[in-house]
């Protein structure tokens, strides 16, 4: 019998799991709509930020698509209920790290730099180490197989 049939994963996880879905989608979709500049998407973007966007060079999207994508990965593996979670939730904090050095080192604009942004930097920082930490112990409760 594998790790996979011998714990059977509570509602709570089942909600998790769909909750890290929703909120990494999000972010999959805001990379998307900014690296392909949708017109209505870019339009809530200050002068200076698209400007600054433009001038990144083109490696910072590497981190970027990794953190993002990684995440929804992670989210999907969990449904699934694949070990490989962990991994993917562990790349994707590497990627969401790069990219974030990069951003605050880079001379970001004022614009960007305001107390909401600050705040939802540390939100998907908390989530995203929550979600690794939560795949790794539903990991070893034999739940991901």
């Amino acid at each position: 019998m594998t790790a996979r049939t011998q714990t059977k994963p509570s509602r709570r996880y089942w909600g998790i799991a769909v909750f890290s879905l929703i909120w990494n989608a999000f972010g999959c979709l805001d990379f998307t709509l900014t690296v392909t500049r949708y017109p209505a998407h870019m339009a809530a973007f200050p002068a200076d930020m698209i400007d600054w966007l433009d001038a990144a060079p083109t490696w910072t999207l590497v981190p970027w698509a990794m953190g993002v994508w990684g995440a929804l990965a992670g989210s999907l593996l969990l449904l699934v209920r694949s070990r490989r979670a962990v991994t993917a939730f562990a790349l994707s904090l590497a990627g969401l790290a790069v990219h974030q050095i990069w951003q605050f080192t880079s001379g970001m604009p004022d614009s960007m730099i305001t107390p909401a942004n600050v705040v939802m930097a540390v939100a998907i920082w908390i989530v995203a180490l929550a979600l690794l930490w939560y795949a790794v112990r539903m990991r070893a409760r034999g739940v991901l197989g």
